[in-house]
């Protein structure tokens, strides 16, 4: 399978193109801000160099949060319309999800075979006081939802999730939850190099699931409401 996969929804903005396991051409650029500028020149080169038509693709897919408001609907719409334009399938991969993954692929100071059998919590940023946070199985499975929470009720979620002491965490917020989750004893394995979605492994998760129940819809997956004001009438 042939896959265009995207990603604006964190600190940074990413394209790779994926075919049965093979990364083809990848970029990845570090930025809080000007995803919608930089987004489609990457995509650009991406399919160049790669050598590959839009028509050629099998499937379009892109990260729906949680993360930035605004990046999440950058991408999905850059996506949406790529997929419309070459009439190609459109799929959604969750960046804690992605995260996760990363971190069982390759944990910093961690047995191939993972502390407690690779299980991971991916904890993000959100820009504000809280996080948003996920636990997997070794499997990648999620262990629950996807939850906004304040760091200080970080470990309560970690031991309703059953996750053993020694787990992996992962993801652009781990030094705030290592933190918290210290303070009240527990131990966690970091991997600091998982901080934000790999497109390749976009990709790959969103060709695993296509065509079965469990693939995902592109739409985006919001914590949280945006922060935005509304304009009052005059």
């Amino acid at each position: 399978m042939l896959v265009l996969a995207l990603d604006a929804a964190m600190s940074a903005c990413s394209a790779a193109l994926w075919h049965d396991g093979c990364t083809l051409a990848r970029h990845s650029q570090p930025m809080e801000r000007g995803h919608a500028e930089a987004l489609m020149p990457m995509i650009e080169r991406v399919m160049a160099e790669g050598g590959i038509a839009y028509a050629a693709l099998d499937l379009v897919a892109a990260t729906v949060g949680p993360g930035a408001f605004t990046g999440i609907r950058i991408g999905l719409a850059a996506a949406r319309g790529l997929a419309l334009a070459a009439q190609k399938p459109c799929a959604g991969v969750t960046t804690l999800e992605a995260i996760a993954a990363a971190a069982r692929a390759a944990p910093i100071g961690v047995p191939t075979e993972g502390i407690h059998g690779g299980a991971v919590l991916a904890a993000i940023e959100s820009r504000r006081a809280d996080l948003f946070a996920q636990g997997f199985a070794a499997s990648g499975a999620p262990l629950g939802p996807a939850a906004a929470l304040r760091p200080e009720g970080l470990a309560e979620f970690v031991r309703a999730l059953g996750l053993a002491p020694g787990f992996i965490l992962a993801g652009d917020g781990w030094a705030r939850a290592r933190a918290a989750l210290a303070e009240a004893g527990i131990v966690a394995s970091v991997n600091d190099s998982a901080r934000v979605p790999d497109p390749a492994l976009v990709a790959a998760i969103a060709a695993g699931r296509h065509g079965t129940r469990n693939a995902l819809a592109p739409r985006p997956l919001y914590l949280r409401p945006p922060d935005v004001t509304l304009a009052k009438e005059s």
